[in-house]
């Protein structure tokens, strides 16, 4: 279909790799079938300070993937019962993770509009925490060649994070592809 992604694509500030994967496709393959969704939504979390990520606490065994280099995939379980997926960016020993939230099936016009959503359609547990998008693992990203108007990327604030005062809450970390 596509480019596969590379590391290097994720080993860049998290705010640009988030807004640059609006667009791209997010591939699963289950036995012999390969499933393509259009990434339409994603949310940054980036750094020691931002309240809003797992890594302001520190590192802790639950986030300790966020730690890792460019590439990796973070997925954790939120309320007992979502798993929800993240691309872990920058450099080894600063933890920042985009959070996939949406998407849609390519050639369809299924929405996967949440993260919980995309993961269970896609069959993403646990087993994919520590591992590297690639193709071999089974669940990767490509650059299919969309065009995307980056004036068509809507930037507001990430959604749950409340809890972190309005200034974190406030942040315009997530990107939604409008139109």
């Amino acid at each position: 279909m596509g480019k596969v992604l590379s590391r290097k694509f994720f080993n860049r500030d998290t705010k640009v790799v988030a807004q640059d994967l609006i667009g791209k496709f997010l591939i699963r393959k289950i036995g012999n079938k390969k499933i393509s969704v259009m990434i339409l939504e994603t949310e940054a979390y980036d750094g020691f300070y931002d309240k809003a990520s797992h890594a302001f606490i520190g590192k802790t065994k639950r986030n300790e993937v966020m730690f890792e280099r460019a590439g990796i995939f973070y997925v954790y379980l939120t309320y007992g019962m979502h798993f929800m997926l993240n691309i872990v960016t920058r450099e080894k020993d600063y933890p920042a993770a985009v959070l996939i939230r949406g998407a849609k099936v390519e050639n369809s016009e299924v929405l996967l509009n949440g993260p919980a959503k995309l993961t269970k359609f896609l069959k993403i547990e646990k087993s994919f925490n520590n591992k590297k998008a690639e193709v071999s693992n089974g669940l990767w990203f490509e650059d299919g060649g969309v065009d995307i108007n980056k004036n068509n990327i809507k930037k507001t604030p990430r959604i749950g994070v409340n809890y972190t005062g309005p200034f974190w809450a406030n942040k315009k970390l997530r990107f939604i592809l409008e139109g």
